[in-house]
């Protein structure tokens, strides 16, 4: 089974998919959509046409534990997904955005090389971390996941 996870931005999104081994991410890309019904369709449809059985949909909580603004709308999306037959768990992201950043200033990635994939980079943050814990828990991927680490 594939798993494909999603880093939920206003005009981009970035979109990550699993090997079929759940062990590393084998594609990574970006879509343009500010509408969510129409990003709910095509995150739904990249889903089934890439074999991902779970979209682990990033949920970007507060630093401080609670759930803002970013994360009611992100709610609103798994909402959608899910009317659209999709198996959602959500991952605290928290921190993602920014180690995304963090890499691409490593790789001299900058201005218009930047823009297209720091949302990419990010959702397969979200991937590779979703994928560890569960390897390391030996937990399926068919619930919500708190990284451990988040509160550190």
């Amino acid at each position: 089974m594939r798993v494909m996870a999603v880093d939920y931005g206003d005009t981009r999104t970035g979109v990550a998919v699993s090997d079929a081994t759940r062990t590393l991410c084998a594609d990574a890309f970006t879509v343009t959509e500010k509408d969510a019904g129409v990003l709910a369709k095509t995150l739904a449809a990249e889903a089934a046409g890439r074999g991902a059985e779970v979209v682990v949909l990033g949920n970007p909580i507060n630093m401080n534990g609670t759930a803002g603004p970013r994360s009611e709308k992100t709610a609103k999306l798994k909402a959608l997904l899910e009317k659209r037959g999709c198996k959602v768990v959500l991952w605290d992201e928290r921190r993602t955005t920014v180690e995304a950043g963090r890499i691409l200033t490593e790789a001299s990635a900058f201005g218009a090389k930047r823009k297209g994939k720091v949302d990419a980079v990010a959702a397969s943050l979200i991937l590779d971390g979703f994928l560890l814990f569960c390897r390391q828990n030996l937990a399926e991927p068919d619930e919500d996941h708190q990284d451990p680490e988040a509160d550190s």
